[in-house]
């Protein structure tokens, strides 16, 4: 099923309202333990009941997000004095909203146009300054009523935040389910707040460590297909999926290049495994790393220039970076115990990796040049592994297995944590889940 819409947006300033457009309200992100901010988001309001109840709907959604964030604090709608009937079309009763401690305020109307499309209006308030911040029109078909909702959190995230948002984003993961000795893995997909889940492969094989192509609807993964390890690349929309090459070894670990145009894996031939780079157009394959130790985990810097990646050339698992073209390689990770699965930084300044001390897995950062190091969650689980970072770089995903009291191992499942280290979450899916990545903003767009 295609993710298209079609959208129309139009700067309030333009469309909308002659009010002025200023604003006081805003969230500095880069603190560490940040107060959320009290945002009132109304009921967007429809003519009938059925939009009306879509308006609400809506709502929720965009209520939700902003909470999910860790920056905003909805209010609960029963604390409201000036209720949403009585702002539409006009300016606010700033009075009303600042009697709650509201500093934002969201407003918003929908409709149903004659062809069947949805047409939604919405406008972000700085309450104290009594001025519109922003506002926008959208209008697409009413089944695309929940992505809307994504866009406007986007919308105010940005406005307030100075920076993009990650709502209108889906996730691609391994579902588990079964016992620990027969486990089905299967590759599935949702938006970012765990609904219009589906699958994507019947769990006839094994599949690991998807990754979305930063350019199309396609996802990278790998398989036993026949108890034969490969590479496969998977088109979203049609279910047509193709083997990337028929190498003599096994492959793994594979990663899109920022352009999409390339993917970087590894390859195990005769017990060494290095690291591959193949160009998607020629199907030419360059050897990357030459070395008798396990190089694995390659991962693109946006810019395309480096390649970061694990390897246990200096007697444990640590990291490293290189040159796109396999030059200049150079140990980045120095700290107590093991590194492994890094990922690059959607804006380049940062390195999420898996951490193995004393028994424990760790989710942290680090710098490029090895500085910085900062370990995000605590390691009071059995595992936290395989990080993905949303495509404004703000927070990351993981998977988290925790300890059982009669195997050893329980219950997989994601997590969400911001950089700063607060706000870690659960992300909710039907079955257990594994080697979550997250999809660039574009992709849906």
């Amino acid at each position: 099923m295609k993710k298209s819409i079609f959208v129309l947006c139009c700067l309030v300033v333009a469309a909308l309202a002659p009010w002025p457009v200023a604003a006081k309200v805003e969230i500095d992100i880069t603190k560490g333990n940040v107060k959320p901010l009290p945002i009132a988001v109304t009921r967007f309001l429809g003519k009938t009941p059925e939009v009306d109840r879509v308006g609400n709907d809506l709502a929720q959604v965009i209520m939700a997000n902003l909470e999910r964030s860790g920056l905003f604090a909805p209010i609960n709608e029963r604390a409201f004095i000036q209720k949403p009937e009585a702002i539409q079309g006009t300016r606010p009763r700033f009075a009303d909203w600042r009697a709650i401690e509201a500093q934002a305020l969201v407003t918003g109307s929908v409709e149903q146009k004659s062809d069947g499309k949805l047409h939604v209006e919405f406008r972000l308030w700085d309450v104290f300054g009594e001025v519109q911040m922003a506002g926008f029109v959208y209008t697409s078909t009413l089944a695309n009523w929940r992505r809307i909702g994504h866009i406007v959190s986007d919308a105010i995230y940005k406005r307030v935040t100075g920076e993009d948002g990650y709502f209108d984003t889906r996730i691609v993961y391994v579902s588990e389910s079964g016992p620990r000795d027969r486990r089905t893995k299967r590759l599935a997909i949702m938006d970012q707040d765990g609904h219009n889940h589906r699958f994507l492969t019947d769990g006839s094989y094994l599949v690991l460590t998807p990754r979305f192509s930063p350019k199309r609807q396609e996802i990278i993964y790998m398989s036993y297909f026949r108890n034969k390890p490969r590479v496969f690349v998977l088109d979203i929309d049609s279910g047509r999926q193709e083997v990337l090459g028929d190498f003599p070894g096994m492959t793994f670990a594979p990663r899109f290049s920022p352009d999409g145009d390339r993917v970087v894996m590894s390859m195990a031939e005769h017990g060494n495994s290095d690291i591959y780079l193949m160009d998607l157009r020629t199907r030419v394959t360059e050897r990357l790393t030459e070395n008798p130790a396990i190089d694995t985990s390659p991962s693109f810097s946006p810019d395309g220039a480096q390649i970061a990646f694990n390897s246990d050339r200096s007697g444990t698992q640590q990291l490293y970076v290189m040159r796109a073209n396999g030059a200049d390689q150079k140990r980045i990770s120095f700290g107590e115990g093991r590194y492994a699965t890094p990922v690059w930084s959607p804006r380049g300044d940062l390195i999420a990796f898996t951490k193995i001390h004393q028994g424990k897995f760790y989710v942290g950062v680090l710098r490029p040049d090895g500085q910085g190091e900062r370990l995000l969650t605590s390691g009071a689980a059995f595992l936290d592994e395989g990080p993905t970072w949303s495509p404004n770089g703000r927070v990351l995903m993981f998977f988290r297995e925790k300890e059982s009291s009669n195997s050893g191992r329980g219950a997989v499942n994601l997590w969400s944590i911001d950089l700063t280290g607060y706000n870690e979450r659960p992300v909710l899916t039907p079955a257990d889940g594994s080697d979550p990545a997250w999809s660039p903003l574009s992709l849906i767009q």
